[in-house]
């Protein structure tokens, strides 16, 4: 069995996400929290709300935003590393990141 994140960045571009995760290992959750952290503010990212409150859910969103369409469906390495993330972060087998509908949902 597959894991899979499924990131919409517009009706008309969408990626599928498929990594070959069996479980989801509770302990390695928080580390993923600390990628999103990090990688949130090295890629820049704003926050989406009007209170500046950042969320796991937006720095998900934030991040799948700036690594774009292009880097994830060309750059595996890369795309295959937001999705491990994406998974621990929130301990899911599955999971969409629905930019357009400023969604993320597992």
């Amino acid at each position: 069995m597959s894991a899979m994140v499924l990131v919409i960045f517009s009706p008309r571009q969408h990626i599928e996400l498929v990594t070959p995760i069996q479980t989801i290992d509770p302990d390695s959750g928080k580390q993923s929290r600390d990628w999103f952290d990090q990688t949130w503010q090295a890629l820049g990212c704003e926050p989406l709300r009007a209170s500046g409150k950042v969320l796991l859910l937006d720095k998900i969103m934030g991040v799948a935003d700036a690594l774009g369409y292009t880097l994830l469906s060309q750059d595996d390495e890369r795309a295959q590393e937001f999705a491990r993330h994406c998974l621990q972060a929130v301990g899911s087998m599955q999971v969409t990141v629905d930019l357009p509908g400023l969604a993320v949902t597992y």
